[in-house]
């Protein structure tokens, strides 16, 4: 399995408009990619509603994973995504 941690820029978190822009990126991908905040549950990062569920807050810290032996750049991208604040873009 492969993992990367992101902490959240997006000044509000992901609510919907962020959390949408990722679950589409995560989709497009083509990559099977789990998300999870701290040490709790994964859910499928491609799922708005499992992502929004997870109530993350911006300076959350979360972890991108996929056992998709392709994963390495998607996981870059998507956490270099995260980094950033989708509220301003």
């Amino acid at each position: 399995m492969t993992e990367r941690t992101a902490q959240i820029a997006s000044s509000h978190g992901l609510h919907a408009r962020p959390a949408s822009l990722f679950t589409q990126a995560v989709a497009t991908s083509g990559v099977k990619v789990n998300i999870a905040k701290g040490d709790g549950k994964a859910v499928n990062a491609a799922s708005i509603l499992g992502v929004i569920s997870l109530g993350i807050e911006s300076g959350d810290t979360v972890t991108i994973s996929s056992d998709d032996a392709n994963a390495d750049q998607v996981l870059d991208d998507l956490a270099a995504m995260l980094g950033r604040d989708l509220d301003a873009e």
